[in-house]
């Protein structure tokens, strides 16, 4: 079991660290989305969540300390942006550290160990280490599926095709985006040739209400949250500087 849950948790951070191969500094640093969502915020995140719940959480020390953490920065969703000072090889260095932190605590700690999480609700803090362990992997995966979003948003490359840039150059912030991959093809024609049906004039004046709202309290919820506004303007603020 353990070696199952160590592979797949290696699959996800080598995924998330391929998602930056070949990118100028300008795009691994750039937010594509509402959110703010970037490269190098996610290496950032997933530093802190291996260092956390593979350290303090099994009564282990990490072999660093975070200035997002330690500054109390974090609580501004400081580790969601790279800072002008914060270079991709000291980012990706941590996240390394990070990795050899968790492998020891999977190679040394049995999974039924018992675990607990400070910051979560007094009542549910106590769990186990491989509760915590599949927690880890989750979100691994989960934020590298977001990588895979964000660089195919960047240059149309995603999954394994990001570890194969263009003449093995870096990509500028001008780069065109990439044709079609073949496997999806005959998926873009099928849909193209079953397009959706038509509604009913009820039913789609309802389907454009209930989007306009839904959209309305996405945007409000965008719009109304400071903390997701500092963090997109941190994170232009620095790749614009770069």
């Amino acid at each position: 079991m353990k070696d199952d849950l160590r592979q797949y948790l290696q699959n996800g951070r080598d995924s998330v660290v391929r998602s930056l191969d070949g990118l100028s500094e300008y795009d691994v640093r750039r937010p594509l989305v509402p959110s703010g969502t970037n490269l190098l915020g996610l290496v950032k995140h997933l530093t802190g969540i291996e260092l956390n719940y593979f350290g303090p959480c099994v009564g282990r020390t990490p072999p660093v300390t975070l200035p997002w953490e330690e500054d109390g920065s974090i609580w501004d969703g400081a580790d969601m942006w790279a800072t002008p000072d914060q270079s991709r090889e000291y980012l990706l260095d941590l996240y390394r550290t990070a990795w050899r932190h968790g492998d020891e605590s999977l190679a040394t700690i049995p999974l039924d160990a018992r675990a607990e999480v400070p910051w979560w609700p007094e009542e549910r803090r106590g769990t186990t280490f491989g509760h915590l362990v599949v927690r880890v992997v989750a979100e691994t995966a989960q934020h590298a599926g977001h990588c895979d979003i964000v660089r195919e948003l960047i240059d149309g490359r995603g999954g394994a095709g990001a570890a194969a840039p263009r003449s093995g150059r870096r990509t500028s912030r001008r780069s065109r985006r990439q044709p079609t991959r073949s496997w999806s093809k005959p998926l873009l024609h099928r849909l193209a040739a079953h397009p959706v049906p038509r509604t009913t004039p009820t039913k789609a004046r309802r389907s454009v209400s209930s989007r306009g709202r839904l959209l309305g309290a996405a945007s409000a919820r965008v719009d109304d949250s400071s903390q997701r506004s500092r963090r997109t303007a941190w994170a232009r603020s620095s790749y614009t500087s770069s």
